[in-house]
């Protein structure tokens, strides 16, 4: 059963769609409204495929910071526009790995905040920071973010299926560039991004669907996100269909050719 409206936070408007709780949606959540569920409706409606490419993100998002916790030994993760918690959230995954890890969470988004504070409350080595990834800068120096980040030893920082909501003229590169600058060598990065496969049906939806909710979708193509990477150094498989990225015998062969997320892990030497 998903939300009842009655139940939302102060301030937040359910008839609008939120791109956080349509995400929520196509991971089978629970925290979201009637107008999230008519964005995602429509997306679903040209591209049924949606919640497993949704999910095989969040499958990704697993095994790269169980590999960065147990095989790098990175101990500190930002994890910028995180979304709605959810199964193995990125704390829980890296703890599990090394107890003595730190997480924390970033989003714009005050639907996410309210959810993320209240499920963390109790977790001293765990936050969630309102920030925005357009202004990275602010997320670097904001001190709750410093209070569990040293950005002077190597941190593992996760853009999971965010950076395509920041258009060319919002200036991506210098984006990652910022944070890229601020990580410590041996740090890395892990990315997934809606590839662009030119305008198809799914595509056309999945950007109507977004922009309803005030995020509009920038997909782009490899050798953009491989520009946009400058200054790291990708690990093998490279950036690929993020079902390729070092998959579990149980995990499906791969993904949507019609809506494609790339994905991939990338160190900074």
């Amino acid at each position: 059963m998903a939300a009842d409206e009655r139940s939302a936070p102060v301030g937040i408007d359910v008839t609008i769609p939120n791109g956080a709780r349509i995400y929520d949606y196509l991971l089978g959540g629970k925290d979201n409204f009637a107008a999230d569920r008519a964005a995602a409706g429509q997306m679903l409606a040209a591209c049924p495929s949606a919640p497993a490419t949704a999910t095989a993100n969040r499958a990704f998002l697993q095994r790269a910071v169980q590999y960065l916790a147990k095989e790098v030994g990175i101990r500190q993760f930002l994890d910028i526009g995180n979304g709605l918690p959810a199964q193995n959230n990125v704390h829980e995954i890296a703890k599990r790995a090394a107890p003595d890890s730190r997480v924390v969470y970033v989003d714009n988004d005050p639907v996410v905040i309210v959810h993320g504070q209240a499920l963390l409350t109790k977790a001293d080595s765990t936050a969630v920071v309102q920030g925005d990834l357009r202004r990275p800068g602010e997320i670097i120096a904001d001190p709750e973010v410093t209070a569990l980040i040293d950005f002077s030893r190597p941190v593992g920082v996760l853009l999971l299926a965010v950076l395509h909501f920041i258009t060319d003229s919002e200036n991506p590169a210098g984006v990652v560039a910022t944070l890229r600058d601020a990580m410590a060598p041996g740090s890395h990065l892990v990315l997934s991004h809606t590839e662009d496969v030119g305008q198809n049906d799914a595509m056309i939806a999945a950007k109507r669907g977004f922009r309803s909710a005030g995020v509009p979708l920038t997909p782009r193509s490899h050798a953009e996100l491989v520009r946009l990477l400058d200054g790291f150094e990708l690990l093998d498989p490279g950036l690929v269909d993020i079902h390729r990225w070092r998959p579990a015998d149980s995990d499906p062969s791969g993904g949507d050719p019609d809506w494609m997320l790339l994905g991939c892990v990338a160190r900074k030497n």
